[in-house]
């Protein structure tokens, strides 16, 4: 027990620490994508890019924005591998709402935010959400999903639907 303990409290500093990083190097554009108006429709704006703006909101209505890696499938669903445990399942949970825009790996916006809705994907349909994530993906994505899983925590996938026009 004392050992389980030892190492969950090993990949919560490995977590604290990537997290502080990434915050760290977070273009400051980013926190003012939420500021812009959000237009309603697909997802087609986000064809041909490697990263999305995922923008989370907290219960007191503060945007929270996280640049991602994510596939879009036929029907134009986003899909988004993440964390189980960290703040944005957390967030998608309690209110749905999201806005996404395509980005840079540093989430600069290069372009204009879509409304969505999301959901955390049901054990069963996880197939469908990786599918459309190593579409737009390579070698290079199956490698730091691989060194993220080793370091550990349970992973998830998010579902974002766009809102209809």
């Amino acid at each position: 027990m004392e050992e389980a303990r030892s190492d969950a409290g090993l990949t919560d500093a490995r977590l604290d620490f990537q997290n502080r990083f990434y915050d760290s190097i977070r273009h400051r554009a980013a926190a003012r994508v939420a500021e812009r108006p959000a237009v309603t429709g697909s997802f087609d704006l986000l064809r041909g890019h490697k990263y999305c703006l995922l923008v989370t909101f907290k219960r007191s209505g503060e945007a929270v924005p996280t640049p991602v890696w994510f596939g879009l499938d036929g029907p134009g669903r986003l899909y988004v591998r993440t964390g189980r445990d960290v703040a944005k399942v957390r967030r998608i949970r309690n209110d749905p709402r999201v806005l996404v825009a395509p980005c840079t790996l540093r989430g600069k916006p290069a372009g204009d935010p879509v409304e969505g809705r999301a959901r955390v994907v049901a054990p069963g349909e996880e197939e469908q959400a990786e599918a459309a994530l190593a579409a737009n993906y390579g070698l290079g994505r199956r490698l730091y999903e691989r060194v993220g899983d080793a370091v550990g925590g349970d992973a998830c996938y998010l579902e974002v639907v766009p809102v209809a026009a």
